[in-house]
Order: structure tokens, then C-alpha cells, then sequence
């Protein structure tokens, strides 16, 4: 089964056909997610929340990320993995920038990065591009930005902020970035984006105009139930069905019931 490559990508947004994208950070997801046809799996900073348990994606390290990175990529036959660079893992320099993408491609077993920042993360766009090294862009509310936006708010409301965006979109394209994920910005602007874009914009909260999508997998599973963005679609509760399963196995072994003969050996 051949996996899914830029090239792929780009045929999908000439074509106008949406792409899915969705993260994983471990083999068993990634496995299923992989075998339901999506795209492209982002392994997500956002592990940092739903995986171990943080207030935000800032503490997780580049260590950590090459780790479920690699798990993820084992599991993959034919969706891309995209690695997720964290939080000062590309800040510093354009050196370290590309030091650090470069372990996700070498350790990692990805097939591309993702980078959060607008045109001033444009020249580590272009020296990582240059290195072999494919570039999905990030901008609108880039949570390892948090501090500095005041928390996670729609991005591009005014027109300033919009003339801004429409600049970093550009500048991200032209440093070589093959697509770009537009998080939390009014679906016009989304639309206005992916319009004069000749790359792939993947939406997340940002409306239906985008060439395709990416979710939180704990959230489309409700896994994940600390805060819901009003973007995030629950397709089924899990958190409930594991909670019905496992309390159904504590009362089977309570009541003597589990293991039958059936699970038992003679």
C-alpha cells in the first residue's frame, strides 16, 4: 500500500478533494486511524494534554515527541505522520530548527514536521525545506502561544490581525512549506486563505472552506473531557463504552463469572 505524499496532497486540493487529517500517539490508534483511510496522522504537542495529562502543550519535550513519533510511524502504511516541533525546539535558531525537524524524518520515521508561527518562523521554514525536510505550516491561534495571546482565542477578528495572517500565509508558502493548518479564525478568512493559497490549508476550527481537516482523535472519540472547543465534533462517547466494559469485567470477577471454562486452560 503506497503511502500518501505531498504530491498526493496537492492533487487533492487541484481537484477539490478534501483531505482528513487526524493525530495519534501511539501504535493501537494509530494502527486504527491508518486503516481508516485518513490522509495524514499528526502526532500532536497536544499529547502533552491528552496523553499525559498537562495544562498545555508547552512542557512536552522534543525526547517525548520522537518517541510517540516513532510509535505512530511503525503503525502507518499508508497515511503520511507528520512530527510536531514543540515548544523551543526551533525558537532558538535556524540551526537547532533544522536539527530538531531533522529527528523527526531520522528517529522518527515521519514523513514531515509541522512548525506553529507566522513569517517570522519563515527563514527555519526555508532552511528546513532546503534540508529535505517537508514543512506543514501552523498559523492562526498557535497554542504554544498561549501566553502571549492570553489564552486560546480566535485569531484574526480585526483587520489589522487579518492583514496580518493573510502576510504569514503567504510568506509560508513562499519559504516552501507544502501545507498549512488554520486553527481558530473566522471561516471567511479561512476561505480567503485557502482561495489565493496554491498549498493545502487543513482547518481546525477555522470553517468548511479549508481543502481539509484535522481533529484532536480524543476529541472525535470523547476521550477527552476537560474542555471541549466548540469546534471539536464528539462521533461517539468511548470514555462511556470503556467505563461500561470495565465495570462490567470488576462485577464478572466479583460474582465469579470471569474466567469461565471457556477462558481457562486444561
Amino acid at each position: 500500500m503506497p503511502k500518501v505524499t505531498i504530491n498526493d496532497l496537492l492533487k487533492k486540493k487541484s481537484e477539490g478533494e478534501k483531505i482528513s487529517v487526524l493525530t495519534a500517539y501511539d501504535y493501537t490508534f494509530a494502527k486504527i486511524v491508518d486503516e481508516a483511510g485518513v490522509d495524514a496522522i499528526l502526532v500532536g504537542d497536544s499529547l502533552a494534554m491528552v496523553v499525559q495529562g498537562l495544562e498545555n502543550t508547552l512542557p512536552v519535550t522534543m525526547d517525548e515527541m520522537v518517541y510517540h513519533t516513532r510509535m505512530v510511524s511503525r503503525a502507518s502504511e499508508r497515511a503520511m505522520v507528520i512530527g510536531d516541533l514543540p515548544f523551543m525546539s526551533y525558537q532558538v535558531s535556524v540551526e537547532e530548527a533544522v536539527r530538531n525537524a531533522g529527528r523527526f524524518i531520522k528517529e522518527g520515521g515521519a514523513q514531515a514536521i509541522k512548525i506553529e508561527g507566522g513569517s517570522e518562523v519563515a527563514e527555519k521554514v526555508y532552511a528546513m525545506v532546503k534540508s529535505d525536510i517537508p514543512v506543514m505550516a501552523h498559523i492562526g491561534l498557535t497554542p504554544q502561544s498561549i501566553h502571549r495571546m492570553g489564552g486560546y482565542k480566535v485569531q484574526g477578528r480585526t483587520e489589522e490581525a487579518k492583514k496580518q495572517l493573510l502576510e504569514d500565509a503567504r510568506a509560508l508558502q513562499e519559504a516552501g512549506a507544502f501545507s498549512m493548518v488554520l486553527e481558530a479564525i473566522p471561516m471567511d478568512l479561512a476561505k480567503e486563505i485557502t482561495e489565493i493559497l496554491t498549498i493545502p490549508t487543513i482547518g481546525i476550527g477555522a470553517g468548511p472552506h479549508c481543502d481539509g481537516q484535522v481533529l484532536v482523535l480524543h476529541d472525535l472519540l470523547g476521550l477527552f473531557e476537560r474542555f471541549v472547543p466548540r469546534f471539536v465534533k464528539r462521533y461517539v462517547n468511548l470514555k462511556e463504552e470503556a467505563l461500561r466494559a470495565i465495570r462490567q469485567y470488576i462485577e464478572e470477577v466479583q460474582q465469579g463469572k470471569f474466567p469461565a471454562e471457556e477462558h481457562s486452560f486444561k
